[in-house]
Parts: structure tokens; sequence; C-alpha cells
């Protein structure tokens, strides 16, 4: 497959034996962009864990102090009571038997599915759909809980769940390549941090092993892991 000529432009400007800070990498990716619309900027991050033992399982969520850039679809499932609560949060679908019965029926139109604990019951059924695609709620990620306003506030507000993959790397979006530097650099490093507190007990030798960060159909840009331990 043939490269365009913006994208040889910007892979000669990534240097493939330098490992870069966060900063630099924040500045590079907007460089090397490659994409006429406003490309995702996503950050790879490759722990040394075993995502095949329970204990090792590094899952969580974090507020990205600038967002991601891009509005979350929000459905709430939940009781009569807490619908009102749930729509004046902004939730953009809220109920729960007529989503039920469409989730059935394929519709996954929806980046965030937030749940009351009263409902779980009834959406268990719903596993083989929505867990392939990261929907189902789950209390770790703060996405089954009562107080429904709240929870749709933080998604809306730049909130976002990661998980490690079978591969051991976590991938998450951290911002557009529209955003500053700064923000880009802020919202990379609060990701980082969190994934760090979340270090399993059981895991040994190297935690952080390595990490890129690339924008939508960009080179992969390196990032010098000491650097961001510190």
């Amino acid at each position: 497959m043939s490269l365009t000529k913006k994208r040889k432009v910007a892979v000669t400007k990534v240097d493939k034996n330098k490992a870069y800070s966060l900063k630099e990498a924040s500045n590079l990716v907007k460089e090397i962009n490659c994409t006429k619309f406003d490309s995702s900027v996503d950050l790879h991050i490759r722990l040394g864990v075993d995502p095949k033992k329970a204990d090792q399982q590094v899952r969580g969520t974090v507020s990205l102090p600038h967002g991601t850039g891009k509005t979350k679809k929000v459905l709430v499932l939940c009781t009569p009571d807490k619908e009102a609560a749930a729509k004046e949060a902004g939730a953009d679908y809220v109920g729960l038997d007529e989503f039920i019965t469409k989730i059935e029926g394929g519709w996954v139109d929806i980046d965030v599915i937030i749940a009351t604990p009263a409902v779980m019951p009834k959406i268990g059924k719903l596993g083989k759909v929505l867990g392939p695609r990261n929907l189902m709620p789950n209390p770790k990620t703060g996405t089954v809980t009562n107080d429904v306003a709240a929870a749709v506030n933080e998604v809306k507000g730049g909130k976002i769940a990661f998980k490690v993959d079978k591969a051991g790397i976590v991938h998450a979006s951290i911002g557009r390549v529209s955003f500053a530097p700064e923000k880009i650099t802020e919202n990379g490093m609060e990701l980082i941090n969190a994934i760090l507190k979340l270090k399993p007990s059981t895991a040994k030798g190297t935690y952080l092993k390595g990490a890129s960060m690339a924008s939508s159909m960009s080179p992969g840009i390196a990032l010098d892991t000491k650097s961001l331990m510190n």
C-alpha cells in the first residue's frame, strides 16, 4: 500500500530511534497529522501485567481535565423515579424496557450506558451484546450507581473508562489534534498517573514497559517511559 505525500512527510518528522517526552510528543502529533478532519489523539500503554490473571486486570476511570473533544451519547437505564434526574443532567436516552428490547435487536448507537443497581438483573441478559463493545455497566467504572445525574455529568465532562486488553496494552483517546499541546500533555499525564496508581501488587518487574502516542492514521510516536514515571 503506497503512502500519501502527507504521510511520507509525517514519517520523516518522527525519529524512530528516539523516545520522546510527553510534552514533545504532544507538539509533534499536531505537526504530523495527515487527516483533513479533527483526528483523535490516542495513547497506547504497554504494561508488565498478565491480563489472564484476575488480580492483574488493570481497569479504571479517569476524568480528563480538558475532556476528549467528543460529545458522548449516554443511555441511562433506570426506574421511573430516576428518569427526571438523568434527563436534567443531559442523558441522551433514558428508560428501561424499551431500550433493552432495542439493544436485543442490535441497537448500540451509544457510547456509555449508566444503570442503577435495581435494574441490573434485567440488563444481565444483554452481556453478549454489550460485553464485546465495552458497554456493559460496571460498578468499577462508576456506571452502576443510584446517583445517575452525577454519573452523566462526569461522562459528559470528560470522564473515560480504560482497561488492559489481552495483550497487556491500554488504549485510550486523550483529545483531538485541534487541542493545544498543553492540553494534550495534561490529559495524557492524568491518564498515565491513574494507570500508575492501579499497579497490581502481584505484578513483577517493570510495570510501564512501553508507550506511544498517535493520531488517526499518523505514525506512532514512542514515549520515554522513564520521564512518564517521574
